[in-house]
């Protein structure tokens, strides 16, 4: 059964991407729709599975793609939204479900309240790539992403543990949060450190790529042995090789690790949106147990109140901020506040938080309103994603917020581009200089020459929105045609006896890396 999910996770991620559709929504209904079908069985949701093979991996590759550069520039906004956003949250939701159930303990509903804190940016940020969302607001909803996880697991163990009656006092509760978070931040700068010793001594693709499969699984194992943090862990770990450590690996280990981290985040992102939607099942029959009236306007006033928080929540910290003076914690204006209030979708963690809620407490006796926290998460989910992932891009184009820095990206990266070319055109003449065999005449103009073309190319496209091909594009699409008729006189060899598959696939890996590299431009 495991496979013929994973298959349709990424058919129906595949297909979503094909036809350019938003893939988390796209999987979340179709979940919705198969667990319709009396033939399907049920598909459960284990907690532990996602928490330790899906959350490290998806962490990890987050924490590669990011920059720390980026993210030490906003990190006010982002430690706020992580950390101050989910305590909050926590504590409003958890305080609005005591209000409307008076029964619930405290302790069960404060855990409700840290079950459904954490936001999943994966649909967010998917969404604000494609319509050119400004860098710093994506950037401040990717690391709040990648924090939020650890912060709101942290209460959530802290809440499951009061109400189960396994915690001493609120002081301890507190120590062991504090302890927790400097504990993952500690552990994954070690093992960051350790990593980027290994990979200055590993001159092998392969090798580099397993050491960094492997890692993000020892961080969260690691940290949740010591009792301190594994997300934060895995996320610190891997900001600091992003940040030090990818410039001692291979170039070819470089273009192999993007390769197999695109690759992995793709299928466990398709993986578990499928999978919420087929907990629909699981939620009904845990439904049996409540008051399906009442738990379905619970429900709405939940779902309202999560939503509702983070919209005052983020106006509230940017009013704030404002009336002390500190301007560069602020958004860019109203507009990147109402789209940061808005991203609140929440995903997989959340679901896993619920269904790993204990059945009994310690004295035996059963954990009371279980059943209503799993309906009421799985609600919010299904909501979030549904009313906010489907009005998110008409949002952004209603304010106006799409493509609003494309343009001096491009500048800003061909300005990179040219001072890379300048400096090594400096080394180039450094060797000439100093009589290096090597450089020879010709060589040293082709060089030469080449190194200009490049930067000139770069600067081109910026203009690519200008009617007709710019000299850059022209040259990309015709070396893309020679390149297929390459591909297929060399195939016409090997069919011909001429040469064996292992010369074909050394031919075709080189005109490979020069497509690969003509996408890039």
């Amino acid at each position: 059964m495991a496979v013929v999910v994973l298959a349709a996770a990424v058919l129906v991620g595949g297909l979503s991407r094909r036809y350019g559709l938003p893939a988390p929504l796209v999987l979340v209904g179709t979940g919705l729709v198969v667990t319709l079908v009396p033939a399907v069985p049920e598909v459960p949701l284990e907690p532990d599975l996602v928490l330790f093979l899906v959350l490290p991996p998806l962490l990890f590759s987050a924490a590669l793609s990011s920059s720390y550069v980026s993210l030490r520039a906003d990190l006010r906004p982002i430690l706020s939204l992580s950390v101050g956003l989910v305590v909050v949250g926590c504590v409003v939701v958890g305080a609005v479900l005591h209000l409307l159930v008076p029964g619930i303990p405290l302790p069960v509903a404060f855990a409700f309240g840290a079950i459904v804190a954490p936001t999943d940016a994966v649909a967010a940020t998917a969404v604000g790539r494609s319509l050119g969302l400004p860098r710093r607001t994506l950037t401040i909803l990717e690391g709040e992403s990648l924090l939020n996880d650890a912060t709101a697991l942290t209460l959530y163990k802290v809440a499951v543990g009061v109400a189960i009656g396994s915690a001493a006092s609120v002081a301890q509760d507190i120590g062991i949060f504090v302890a927790a978070s400097v504990g993952g931040v500690a552990l994954g700068l070690l093992l960051g450190f350790f990593m980027h010793g290994v990979l200055r001594r590993i001159d092998d693709p392969l090798l580099e790529s397993a050491t960094a499969l492997v890692v993000p699984f020892v961080a969260y194992s690691l940290g949740e042995e010591l009792h301190t943090s594994g997300v934060l862990a895995v996320v610190v770990c891997g900001l600091y090789v992003a940040h030090r450590g990818y410039r001692d690996i291979s170039f070819s280990g470089r273009l192999q690790l993007e390769s197999m981290w695109r690759l992995i985040a793709f299928v466990l992102e398709c993986l578990v949106f499928l999978l919420i939607g087929l907990q629909f099942q699981t939620t009904l029959a845990e439904m049996a147990e409540v008051d399906v009236g009442h738990a379905f306007a619970l429900c709405a006033a939940m779902l309202g109140t999560v939503i509702v928080v983070r919209i005052g929540y983020v106006f509230g910290w940017a009013w704030l901020s404002r009336l002390v003076g500190r301007r560069r914690s602020q958004f860019d204006g109203p507009r990147q506040l109402t789209v940061v209030s808005w991203a609140g979708m929440r995903g997989v963690v959340s679901l896993a938080a619920a269904f790993g809620l204990p059945q009994l407490m310690a004295d035996g006796v059963r954990l009371p309103y279980r059943e209503l926290v799993t309906v009421l998460t799985f609600f919010v989910v299904i909501g979030t994603l549904a009313l906010q992932g489907l009005t998110l891009p008409l949002l952004i184009r209603r304010l106006g917020l799409g493509r609003s820095d494309t343009a001096a990206r491009r500048r800003l990266q061909a300005a990179a581009v040219e001072t890379g070319v300048r400096a090594g055109l400096a080394r180039l003449d450094e060797l000439v200089a100093r009589g290096e065999p090597a450089a020879v005449p010709d060589v040293v103009a082709r060089l030469r020459g080449d190194a200009e073309s490049r930067a000139a190319t770069t600067w081109e496209m910026v203009d690519v929105d200008a009617p007709g091909l710019v000299p850059a594009a022209a040259y990309r699409s015709l070396r893309r045609d020679m390149i297929a008729a390459e591909r297929d006189a060399v195939r016409q060899l090997r069919d011909d006896g001429t040469i064996d598959d292992d010369m074909l696939r050394d031919v075709w890996r080189d005109l490979d890396l020069e497509e690969e590299l003509l996408s890039r431009q």
